[in-house]
């Protein structure tokens, strides 16, 4: 599959959500390795393939509903080839992975909401500590970063809602500021859909 010609311009980040995962609705995951469904994530990846520039660099969540998108994308586009990188997973919610959310307890949802970029959900992991290893991934592969081929290089990221709202939140605001639960995007690509952002 060919890409579509490019006018020049500027390098971009493509923020790429995987496509619908097969999970029943209300679930709470994040870091839970569950699969994608494989005709929307390979509908997806015909999509992409045919929008992104040749040399993108594209690098992707190791949880396999991203894996997914990016073996396919790859199969499309041989010129592509898929990098892993654990920063661009979503966030860990410990032992509240695989839960309903409805089955959480109100006082844990509420301790969270009054130490939001503190609290670790389910003991897993918090929001500040995926601010900043979403800030470390974007100084490699963003913004700033170190692109082996210039500058002018787009770079793709096949990742999850809660990193993509972590690139808008670090744009907004940098790395040194932390989000109350009301400041947070909620704003999101659908699955298997994209937002881009200027590198320059």
């Amino acid at each position: 599959m060919k890409p579509l010609a490019q006018p020049q311009r500027g390098a971009r980040l493509w923020l790429v959500r995987h496509a619908q995962p097969l999970v029943a609705p209300g679930t709470c995951y994040g870091a839970l390795d569950i699969p994608a469904d494989p005709t929307a994530t390979r509908a997806a990846a015909e999509r992409l393939a045919t929008a992104l520039p040749t040399q993108t660099r594209v690098v992707h969540s190791t949880l396999q509903r991203c894996e997914q998108l990016a073996q396919e994308l790859q199969a499309m586009r041989p010129d592509l080839t898929p990098q892993p990188d654990a920063r661009l997973r979503e966030m860990d919610f410990g032992s509240w992975e695989g839960q309903a959310w409805d089955s959480i307890a109100r006082s844990d949802i509420d301790a969270w909401t009054a130490a939001f970029a503190h609290y670790r959900p389910g003991k897993g992991e918090n929001l500040a500590a995926v601010l900043a290893r979403v800030a470390a991934a974007l100084q490699d592969h963003g913004p700033g970063g170190h692109a082996p081929r210039g500058a002018t290089q787009d770079v793709v990221w096949i990742t999850h809602a809660g990193v993509i709202r972590s690139v808008a939140w670090l744009k907004a605001h940098g790395s040194g500021v932390l989000p109350c639960p009301e400041e947070w995007p909620v704003a999101a690509p659908g699955w298997g859909e994209w937002e881009r952002i200027d590198l320059g």
